[in-house]
């Protein structure tokens, strides 16, 4: 569900058994295309089951990025996919799921901001082809700037990692254990 409208005025999809998409604001059959559509105008809305009442925004979601990631450039490479898969099931799930909302929202502002500043500086007459141009030039720039973000992300886990791991030795040193064993990966840093 995308969040831009109040709460309360959410437009209810119904998905209905014959994998029909019913806007009960238009009173209309709609597409995945439509869905699509509605996310990119910023649309509060929830797709539930006709039937059952089931929430089924996120899998209609899922499977609106699996007809983008089949039909164009995809987005995602097969080892990151391999990658996302892995945390499922995993303590760090959770964690996982909350850093790539968070990384997802830091870029999008990124991307308003400049859209912002390129319009102040070029007026309305910049439109999209003048935009498209504009970020492959750009393009490079991002890549060393999100590649420096990461890179500063990953030191700060290791970090915290590192702390985490401390703090733990340290808490059960009060214990009549022996001592932990050797940090092998201490020595490499």
């Amino acid at each position: 569900m995308t969040q831009t409208q109040s709460p309360s005025v959410v437009r209810l999809i119904k998905k209905y058994p014959n994998r029909r998409l019913y806007d009960t604001k238009t009173s209309a059959y709609i597409t995945l295309a439509d869905v699509k559509q509605l996310v990119l105008d910023n649309e509060t809305f929830q797709i539930v089951d006709a039937k059952s009442g089931d929430d089924l925004t996120r899998s209609i979601l899922l499977q609106i990025i699996l007809e983008e990631e089949t039909g164009g450039i995809p987005m995602f490479s097969a080892t990151a996919l391999s990658q996302i898969i892995r945390f499922y099931g995993h303590a760090m799930q959770g964690v996982m799921g909350a850093f790539l909302e968070k990384n997802i929202q830091t870029f999008m502002d990124i991307q308003n901001r400049m859209a912002e500043q390129s319009q102040g500086l070029y007026g309305p007459h910049f439109g999209p082809e003048a935009w498209a141009q504009f970020m492959n030039v750009q393009t490079p720039v991002l890549q060393n700037m999100m590649n420096s973000y990461i890179d500063q992300s990953k030191n700060l886990f290791v970090q915290m990692q590192d702390q985490m791991q401390d703090q733990t030795r340290g808490m059960f040193n009060v214990f009549p254990f022996g001592p932990p064993p050797a940090d092998p990966d201490k020595n490499r840093k």
